[in-house]
């Protein structure tokens, strides 16, 4: 009996308890080629198929916007993935004596937990060497300064001027995140090199409103490269489309008077700006006796310049605003009416008050490695819009009179002197004017006097 008892001690409680497998860790391995017919990188082949093993089951994802084979083949290949494999079978005759690269991107990945194999290539050469040589560089957007990574990078052998117009590129290469670019396995041969925003995907430059650029000589790959610069630029501005403007509607025939809105932010004038009315609609009667300004005690303010806009939507008024000042801007009800004889809803007045100068910041900045022979221009952004411009006539810039807030600067060379930005031309082989964009944003405080060094 005790021999018994002393056997139940021994049984180990957890054993009653059932518990499903852990499955291990997760997979977090990229699928590995384990075999290639032919093996990568053979010479003096014409495959009319590859295939291309791997050690797990994979799936291509997004193959149109990843697979880059250069040379560019005349038709593209059939490509099709199955359990471990993936087939490349090409439907034309391949180039003599050419090294072929299939790029795949992130196409790759495995099935089960969606691992990408980044940037694999296949490689191989119908001739009896692999190519090894080189060319790089990287992309500006010459109007901004910045990078646009949806631009992919052409290079055209035996070509001339127009040949970016009429023929498809012999390579082709996107760019990367910081706009840079790289072709490998290039032959020893020269190469025209362009940059393009191929919004229609024919790979041609067919419109002057695409982004492009150019080198404007040409260029031969080596084993070591100088890295390339391309200013890239639309010679014209893309055109809103009259689909993009807001449809009329019968709500238009209820309206009953003209809507104005002010350029006033927080009730206050800048300093550095005329005052503005945005009119709802376009004027056919304009009286600027009906548009008065006056100060506190209603005496009227001279050295006053008030123009109507071209579209006759937007009033202005330019004066030397004094710090501080009140005044108030008078709106005669009739002296104003569009063509369907709508005026304003009453005769109204508008009170400004200017800002004083606390309100404002200083800004000093001292460039390094600005080119003064090239007439550089500041140029105070938002985003892709430029707020202001100064005219550098030395490697500092002072301003007491800068709004607060976080700001971009960069430093347009503006080579002809006419205070904006210039586009190329690529018929004439004239070149866009270089902006240089200021990385970190600066913050300007009220009241304060903020300095940066700038290295450019």
């Amino acid at each position: 009996m005790i021999f018994g008892l002393a056997l139940i001690g021994l049984i180990p409680l957890g054993c009653a308890q059932i518990g499903s497998p852990t499955g291990g860790p997760r997979d977090t391995t990229a699928p590995i080629l384990v075999k290639a017919l032919p093996t990568n990188y053979s010479t003096n082949i014409e495959p009319r198929k590859i295939v291309l093993s791997f050690d797990e089951y994979i799936e291509l994802q997004e193959l149109s916007n990843n697979l880059i084979i250069s040379p560019l083949p005349k038709s593209s290949p059939l490509i099709q993935s199955n359990l471990k494999n993936i087939s490349i079978s090409f439907k034309d005759s391949l180039e003599p004596n050419t090294t072929y690269t299939l790029a795949f991107g992130n196409a790759i990945k495995d099935i089960n937990e969606g691992n990408v194999l980044k940037d694999f290539q296949y490689t191989f050469s119908t001739g009896n060497q692999i190519d090894s040589l080189t060319i790089m560089g990287k992309v500006i957007l010459a109007e901004t300064g910045k990078i646009d990574t949806t631009l992919v990078m052409m290079l055209y052998k035996d070509a001339v001027d127009s040949s970016v117009k009429t023929r498809k590129p012999n390579y082709i290469t996107k760019l990367k995140g910081d706009g840079s670019f790289i072709f490998t396995n290039l032959p020893n041969t020269s190469f025209n090199v362009y940059a393009l925003k191929d919004g229609d995907g024919n790979k041609y430059y067919n419109s002057p409103t695409e982004i492009f650029g150019f080198l404007g000589e040409s260029v031969t790959p080596s084993i070591q490269p100088k890295p390339l610069s391309i200013l890239a630029y639309a010679e014209k501005k893309q055109e809103a489309s009259a689909n993009s403007q807001p449809n009329k509607s019968d709500k238009k025939d209820k309206i009953k008077f003209i809507k104005y809105s002010t350029n006033l932010i927080n009730g206050k004038q800048d300093l550095l700006k005329p005052f503005e009315l945005d009119l709802s609609s376009s004027l056919t009667l304009f009286d600027k006796d009906s548009l008065v300004i006056c100060d506190t005690s209603w005496k009227l303010v001279k050295d006053v310049k008030t123009e109507l806009d071209s579209s006759r939507k937007k009033i202005t008024i330019n004066k030397t605003w004094i710090p501080g000042e009140r005044i108030n801007v008078l709106l005669f009800k009739k002296g104003f009416s569009d063509s369907a004889g709508l005026m304003f809803f009453k005769t109204d007045t508008i009170k400004v008050w200017v800002k004083e100068k606390q309100e404002y910041g200083s800004l000093k900045l001292t460039f390094q490695g600005l080119d003064m022979q090239r007439k550089p221009v500041l140029q105070l952004m938002d985003g892709i819009t430029v707020l202001r411009s100064y005219p550098l006539n030395q490697p500092s810039f002072t301003e007491n009179l800068i709004l607060p807030g976080d700001y971009e600067f960069s430093v347009l060379y503006d080579e002809n002197g006419n205070g904006k930005w210039d586009a190329g031309k690529y018929e004439q082989q004239k070149q866009p004017e270089e902006t240089i964009a200021i990385p970190q944003k600066v913050n300007v405080r009220a009241d304060w006097e903020n300095e940066r060094t700038i290295i450019l």
